[in-house]
């Protein structure tokens, strides 16, 4: 099933400047229409207003409802997985709820057929060529046979002749009835395309028409020469557009947001069994500061008989610190890395919600894993008081978890890998300071206790304090260190652990609702 699409009088403004100026465009079924104009001139925000991922401030763009092929500059399939498998996880959240199997698997069989790349079925997506992984982009949109089909430079960065064959792909797509709309700064796909839309700086459309009358129009021998054209004044208008009776829209009911997150926790434990790199980092790291932590501390510092005050709280603090990295760490490259493919896929149907559920379901239990791995450890090495390890434990994953929702915040928040790496840092300095153990919080400047409330480790700390005891442990341990050191850290212990807590519960809630918020504009803008 093929759309007629027209646009009217659009308008688009960013940053109080006009970036489409009253445009009006009718695509055709069948048509390969091709968007051109210098850089600036509004090519991507016209086709994603006429694909409806960014609706327009003004105007409006008549079709028939449904949802539409997308195909951005990104890549928009994760690299990691067989590009086959990959195929059948967007499938089943592009399909209908009640699509089997072997309809699945036949569909993904016919959609890499058609795109040349049944060869390359079992082949990971990263070990793809350039042009192989655009194709197996545009792959992900043709699954559910799209009434039609945008692309955003879909050319870019590839050779000549990839970029022929490309074009010719997307002809043989244009040729079954779909209607195909690409932005693109090689003149060489224009002459290969029915019509083009040329765009003027602010977003004015001066052109709409056959490539040949284009260069009629311009008074130019070559495509090429028509972008020097676009800096006269003479403000050229388009044929106007006609309309034409539009297709009835195609039923289709997707999977609903349990199965949605059943389904994307299935795919990323997929994507992290095959990323061995990032298995080993996840799994190496919590060793590694264990077996730093086994060297920094002697045993015997919780002996009720002999109590070493200083130690046992700098294990506490650290115990408190290194679950917080651990989640940290977990969660501040989830998402970042991804971004690209979760926009198409919410585009497609794909909801916010299941999809951070599914994150947290895949990465809790290797947190509860390390986090006892760790635990254990110091107890069976005498580094931790003989009772309340239950107690211990739990505000250990508690505050990795807390830790994890922070960093799915921060990665929902930052552009790229780069800008989270360098958050690391930003996020671990403050929650080292102003926890109370390196200065205790009533002893920090009054400013800095203000601060100390919003940091999580702090109640990770406390808690843990309050489980293993040192209160009693300082007071009555016989060291003359551990009354003075108790009176500095005033009644930092004193609170039941639930009270801790519900605290660490709340920050996680808080950053978990953040996330959601974050990604909501992300995906949308």
């Amino acid at each position: 099933m093929s759309l007629l699409i027209e646009a009217d009088r659009l308008v688009q403004v960013r940053g109080g400047r006009r970036i489409l100026d009253g445009v009006s465009l009718t695509v055709r079924p069948g048509e390969l229409v091709a968007i051109i104009g210098a850089s600036g001139a509004g090519k991507t925000t016209l086709l994603d207003a006429l694909a409806g991922t960014r609706p327009p401030a003004a105007g409006t763009v008549r079709r028939q409802p449904g949802v539409v092929g997308y195909v951005p500059q990104d890549d928009i399939i994760h690299l990691e997985l067989p590009l086959a498998r990959t195929l059948r996880y967007a499938a089943r959240l592009r399909l209908p709820a009640g699509t089997t199997a072997d309809q699945i698997r036949d569909r993904v069989a016919e959609v890499l057929h058609v795109l040349g790349l049944a060869d390359r079925a079992d082949v990971p997506v990263g070990r793809l060529s350039g042009g192989e992984r655009k194709r197996a982009s545009i792959a992900v949109e043709l699954l559910a046979r799209p009434p039609a089909l945008f692309l955003d430079e879909p050319t870019s960065g590839l050779d000549p002749a990839t970029a022929a064959d490309l074009l010719a792909l997307l002809r043989r797509l244009a040729e079954d009835g779909v209607p195909v709309v690409l932005t693109t700064h090689n003149p060489a796909d224009v002459d290969r395309c029915d019509r083009v839309a040329v765009l003027a700086t602010g977003g004015r459309l001066v052109f709409a028409g056959t490539p040949a009358q284009a260069r009629d129009h311009f008074a130019v021998a070559a495509i090429d020469d028509l972008y020097a054209r676009l800096a006269d004044p003479p403000p050229w208008q388009p044929d106007a557009p006609t309309l034409e009776d539009e297709p009835a829209a195609a039923d289709h009911t997707p999977l609903g947001p349990l199965r949605q997150g059943a389904l994307l926790t299935v795919r990323s434990l997929d994507i992290l069994r095959r990323n061995r790199l990032t298995l080993a980092i996840l799994v190496g790291s919590p060793l590694a500061i264990l077996a730093m932590f086994l060297m920094l501390f002697r045993g015997g510092a919780f002996d009720p008989a002999h109590p070493n005050p200083g130690s046992t709280v700098m294990i506490l603090f650290w115990i408190a610190f290194g679950v917080f990295f651990f989640g940290l760490t977990y969660g501040l490259l989830q998402i970042c890395t991804e971004l690209a493919v979760l926009r198409r896929e919410v585009f497609a149907g794909l909801r916010i919600g299941p999809y951070i559920a599914s994150k947290v379901a895949v990465l809790l239990p290797l947190l509860a894993a390390v986090d006892a791995v760790l635990l254990i450890v110091l107890r069976a090495l005498d580094r931790l008081p003989g009772t309340g390890f239950a107690q211990l434990y739990g505000t250990a994953l508690l505050a990795s978890v807390t830790a994890l929702a922070l960093g799915l915040l921060c990665s929902a928040g930052v552009s790229d890998v780069a800008q989270a790496s360098l958050l690391l840092p930003m996020l671990c300095f403050p929650q080292v300071l102003f926890v109370g153990a390196i200065l205790p919080v009533p002893q920090l400047a009054p400013v800095g206790r203000a601060v100390s409330y919003a940091m999580s480790n702090r109640w990770a700390f406390e808690a843990l304090g309050h489980s293993a005891g040192v209160e009693a442990l300082w007071r009555d341990g016989g060291s003359p260190l551990g009354p003075p050191l108790l009176a500095t850290y005033g009644d930092s212990f004193s609170r039941a652990v639930w009270q801790d807590w519900l605290l660490l519960a709340g920050f996680g809630v808080l950053f978990l609702m953040g996330t959601y918020l974050v990604l909501r504009r992300k995906v949308r803008r």
